[in-house]
């Protein structure tokens, strides 16, 4: 198990490594940092922060609630899913002690959380699962999803054998349909033949050392759709889309039978050098995060939205941009094909300067702007379809976490995920701000020197 955890590790840092692209600065300023009220979409945003609490923000960058737990991710719930209350939110309630029977040795901290559970805009737990969860721990980690007939789907990990794997257990990413039973509906490991490996590359899943194999980081419902009601069943409301880290894989599974029935990769073409003209097929994404279907009444909708890491992932490893830099796409799900995309060049600057190689993600707003979090910089912003930066803010909540050599510690505003909040799905009265902020001209902002 040494070995398991060492190996893990090393991949981890494996990931962090290619942040070299992308140094910040040792001093910069925090809370927004540019906001212009005409261009950008007036919302809350929810996050959980690098001091493991979930803040609840407004356009101004002030805070305006607090909930005193950490989230993998934090989420406001859309109150036509809450019976109307307003202000629910779901977090992570508690995580695993080291001698817990439940815990897979050498697993990040993020995968051991013990309990899941809903708080109302007090703070009081309404809803809650983890202890009748197999081995009494909800394990859940990047995603869960609460669903019209009041289940919640909850993406967890489960230690086990797979046939053929090189590691004699492995943690494979597991679906439940948290019913008063929490039952399991999907596992990753029963559908290896259908997530699109060639035999060379399954023999390299199997032949890896990282227990975490596919790091499936994404999982939602599709969701209403224009494409189900033009009759394609692969696109049904209930289905469940997913992303694969690990294996630059994003794919749809047909809820009633556990088949994957959509994919996209893990084999892309190499991405095309210079400026291109869009629509055009889907390049090489890698490491992607928060793959989803735009929902109805969203500009776009219906189309695949996507932040594309551009982290180092895939078997074999994807060949990567030699100067980083992530990407946001907007993807036709049925041709396959990018409809828009957003990249630092868009806004005149180096691809580097936007770049969150791991977590991360990005939603469409009802004024067709995009908002996205660049998670490993805690920074979130607004663009327009045409590329302009209208709302930026850099979170100032810092915590330590175990991301240096070894499981060092270090401090870090990291936010793995970022949620745009109406502001009706708070109670009535929360105050909100929106006041304009113009940033300076950087070759002449300085701080003052001391005399």
């Amino acid at each position: 198990m040494a070995t398991a955890a060492l190996t893990l590790a090393v991949l981890f840092m494996t990931v962090l490594a290619s942040n070299a692209a992308r140094a910040e600065p040792s001093v910069y300023p925090t809370g927004v940092t540019r906001y212009d009220p005409a261009k950008a979409y007036g919302t809350f945003i929810l996050f959980s922060g690098g001091d493991n609490k979930t803040h609840l923000v407004d356009m101004d960058g002030r805070e305006v609630h607090r909930w005193n737990y950490p989230g993998f991710p934090s989420g406001i719930l859309d109150p036509a899913l809450t019976g109307g209350k307003r202000g629910h939110v779901i977090v992570q309630l508690s995580m695993m002690e080291e001698n817990d029977p439940a815990m897979f040795k050498g697993l990040p901290f993020i995968f051991h959380n013990k309990s899941l559970g809903e708080l109302d805009w007090s703070g009081k737990v309404v809803w809650q699962w983890g202890a009748n969860a197999p081995g009494g721990a909800a394990q859940q980690r990047h995603d869960w999803a609460r669903l019209p007939n009041g289940n919640t789907l909850v993406l967890s990990v489960v230690a086990r054998p797979l046939q053929g794997f090189a590691l004699p257990k492995l943690v494979d990413d597991a679906i439940y349909e948290v019913t008063p039973k929490g039952d399991i509906i999907w596992h990753a490991g029963d559908h290896l033949d259908e997530f699109g490996w060639t035999a060379e590359e399954l023999a390299l899943v199997r032949a890896t050392k990282a227990i975490a194999y596919l790091t499936i980081n994404d999982m939602k419902p599709l969701g209403p759709n224009r494409w189900f009601s033009a009759g394609d069943a692969r696109f049904n409301p209930d289905n469940i889309i997913i992303g694969s880290r690990q294996a630059n894989i994003i794919a749809i599974i047909d809820k009633s039978t556990g088949k994957i029935v959509w994919r996209l990769g893990p084999d892309y073409p190499p991405s095309a050098p210079g400026p291109r003209k869009l629509p055009a097929p889907v390049d090489q994404v890698s490491g992607q995060h928060d793959p989803q279907i735009i929902p109805e009444g969203l500009p776009g909708a219906g189309n695949l939205l996507v932040f594309d890491d551009q982290g180092e992932a895939g078997y074999p490893p994807a060949k990567l941009n030699f100067t980083g830099g992530s990407r946001i796409l907007e993807i036709d799900p049925v041709k396959k094909e990018i409809v828009w995309e957003y990249s630092a060049s868009d806004t005149g600057r180096p691809e580097w300067t936007f770049y969150s190689s791991f977590i991360s993600n990005a939603r469409r707003l009802p004024n067709a702007n995009t908002f996205i979090d660049e998670g490993m910089n805690g920074r979130f912003f607004q663009v327009t379809p045409a590329g302009e930066i209208v709302w930026e803010y850099v979170s100032p909540y810092f915590g330590e976490a175990p991301l240096g050599p070894g499981g060092k510690k270090v401090v870090t505003n990291w936010v793995y995920r970022a949620q745009p909040v109406p502001y009706d799905w708070v109670p009535a009265g929360t105050p909100h701000g929106e006041h304009a902020v113009v940033s300076p001209d950087l070759t002449s902002f300085h701080l003052p020197a001391r005399r």
